[in-house]
């Protein structure tokens, strides 16, 4: 049984992303399976530090956008939503080009919080970074 509240759509969410930061780095979905989503970001001009290597903040905003994404899809979005109460990171490896991949799978969803992982990947499925996001499920 798929985790999702209603249909999971990628469309929706690159469309709700534009504009944002999230369209800024360059995030785009690629996919979401019955327990998880995944998407993608460059590593270039717009996700590096000064030494040319991917910023740790980049690699933060991958994880919170696709753990708050897919937070936001196992809820009724009529009647909540969820918002980021906390975000931890490991950065474990370098990247200097290309793309990262990121995965966000449950930890838990609960009535009043959800907490997801985040696994962030280079190219040759490496791990880059290692994220776990806690969030609030709140009544609009």
């Amino acid at each position: 049984m798929a985790l999702w509240y209603g249909k999971m759509d990628l469309n929706r969410l690159t469309e709700v992303a534009k504009g944002t930061l999230v369209e800024h780095v360059g995030i785009e979905y690629l996919e979401a399976g019955d327990h998880d989503l995944k998407a993608r970001m460059p590593v270039d001009r717009r996700t590096v530090q000064p030494y040319g290597i991917l910023h740790g903040g980049a690699s933060v905003v991958l994880a919170e956008t696709l753990g708050s994404a897919a937070a936001n899809c196992c809820v009724d979005r009529e009647r909540e939503r969820c918002v980021g109460l906390e975000i931890n990171a490991n950065h474990l490896r370098p990247v200097g080009s290309g793309y990262v991949y990121g995965t966000a799978r449950p930890i838990h969803i609960g009535r009043r919080t959800q907490v997801w992982e985040i696994r962030i990947e280079n190219e040759d499925g490496d791990l880059v970074c290692i994220a776990r996001l806690t969030l609030a499920v709140t009544a609009l």
